[in-house]
This record gives structure tokens, C-alpha cells and sequence, in this order.
């Protein structure tokens, strides 16, 4: 059972195994890995002409860096359709990029031991610059991975996820 405190806040991390990915209103079926959202704020080092020979630091712009998506291969499309929008070698010239679509927002939510809702990020303007499929060998014992990388315009919390109120019972019950 997860320590709290006095106000009932969680005190113990969450785990990074329980979680959820989203997109078009739907989960992602079978994402086994998400590397870590990242943003960095680049530095500017400035000073004037009169000012101490030591430069002053302020912020300049803001990157985000891509997402990577793992999951086991199925019969399941969707990464390969979402990446197709980018680019498809086989729609004719003039079609390669379904400009309408191709761009989606996408949710990341991490859920507590009792598979509750516990927070939730969002990413903007997301889409697909690299498919990659598994890397075959006849001799390995592995699951077939595919994987997507996520060009995104930014991410934030989603403080209208509350944290859950965690369940607690007896078994048996009395």
C-alpha cells in the first residue's frame, strides 16, 4: 500500500509501469515503452557595453524533444497508418503527405497500483517521423518490436486529473 501523509497526499513515487497512451479518443493497444518526455529551455548569454565583463543569462526558446513508441508487433495498423500520413511511397504524386490529418494531439496517463487514473499529459500537434519495424534473427528469443517516433510541439500536465482517493479493503470480509 502506498505511504501517505497527514493531508492525505501520496507520499511513495508512482511506478513507470502502469500506463496508457491515447490518441484519436482511443488507447493504444500494446505500448509496452514510451522514452521520457523532454523539454529545454535554450540559454542566451548576453551583456551590454557597460555592464561587469561577466555576462547575464536569460531564456530563449523552448524544444521539445521527440517521444519513442514501443510495442510488440501485431495485426494491429495503427502506427504504420499514422506514419503513411507523413508519407506514403505508394499514393501517387501529388498525395505522399495527407496534409489534412497527419498532425494529432495525443494523452500519456500514468496510473497507481490499483490501475486508477493518476496524472495525465498532453502533447500537441504531434506526428510520426520515423517507423521502425523489429530487427529479425533467427536465433533470438524476443518479441517483435515496432516502433514510432513522435515529433510533438510541446506537452503539459493535466491538472484537471485529481489524485485518485486509493482503495482500501479487508479480505475477507467480515
Amino acid at each position: 500500500m502506498a505511504r501517505v501523509n497527514a493531508a492525505g497526499l501520496r507520499l511513495d513515487p508512482y511506478s513507470t509501469s502502469k500506463f496508457r497512451l491515447k490518441w484519436d479518443g482511443k488507447f493504444v493497444m500494446g505500448a509496452s515503452k514510451v522514452s521520457a518526455p523532454k523539454k529545454t529551455v535554450e540559454l542566451i548569454e548576453t551583456r551590454s557595453g557597460g555592464d561587469p565583463s561577466s555576462p547575464y543569462k536569460i531564456p530563449g526558446q523552448v524544444k521539445y524533444e521527440a517521444i519513442t513508441v514501443e510495442r510488440g508487433i501485431t495485426h494491429d495498423i495503427a502506427f504504420e497508418q499514422w506514419a503513411n500520413k507523413v508519407w506514403n511511397i505508394e499514393n501517387g504524386l501529388g498525395a505522399e503527405v495527407s496534409l489534412a490529418d497527419f498532425r494529432k494531439d495525443i494523452q500519456l496517463e500514468m496510473y497507481n497500483e490499483a490501475g486508477q487514473l493518476a496524472m495525465r499529459w498532453n502533447f500537441f500537434n504531434c506526428w510520426v517521423s520515423e517507423f521502425g519495424l523489429a530487427e529479425f534473427d533467427a536465433s533470438a528469443n524476443a518479441v517483435a518490436i515496432e516502433m514510432i517516433k513522435i515529433e510533438h510541439e510541446g506537452f503539459v500536465r493535466d491538472y484537471d486529473v485529481q489524485p485518485p482517493t486509493e482503495p482500501s479493503f479487508s479480505v475477507p470480509v467480515a
